[in-house]
């Protein structure tokens, strides 16, 4: 099949795809004699996984990690374990982070309860505010927002 129907299959764009092969995670293709790359179920399953990967925001190098013990079937998954260990942990403190985001957010909002015109506008006065002293301000979290135009892709290049 083209890359155009392994995208469709997977149910990802064609950029991603090259975006893959370029990184190592999928396999490079054979080529036809017009030069088309020509991929196989092999490809599809291997998409397939890494898409289900990325859904659990997985890293690609975590990813890389995952294919190396899909690809040896002998050896022994305690590596495994502990690498979705380390990602809960991830997710658990990406979890507290959006929470003290959201604090943030409501404590702002909460400061312009009626609409008024810009100059005195709470959310504006409050976001013109330094930072405190004690530093205390939300890490911004990776992956809460989405690109406009591509979110998988622009997430696949911050290596998310």
């Amino acid at each position: 099949m083209k890359i155009g129907e392994l995208a469709r299959l997977a149910g990802t764009n064609v950029d991603t795809i090259r975006y893959y092969e370029r990184d190592g995670l999928l396999p490079v293709p054979a080529r036809s004699e017009g030069n088309y790359r020509i991929y196989g179920e092999t490809h599809v399953q291997r998409l397939s996984f890494i898409r289900r990967c990325r859904s659990l925001d997985m890293t690609l190098d975590e990813i890389r990690v995952l294919l190396h013990f899909k690809e040896s079937p002998q050896e022994n998954c305690t590596d495994v374990n502990s690498l979705l260990d380390r990602h809960i942990g991830h997710v658990n403190k990406r979890m507290q982070e959006l929470q003290e985001l959201e604090r943030q957010l409501q404590d702002l909002r909460e400061q312009c309860g009626e609409a008024r015109d810009s100059a005195h506008c709470g959310i504006l006065n409050g976001l013109s505010q330094p930072i405190l002293p004690s530093g205390k301000t939300a890490s911004h979290v990776q992956g809460a927002h989405r690109h406009a135009a591509n979110p998988n892709l622009e997430k696949e290049k911050q290596g998310l």
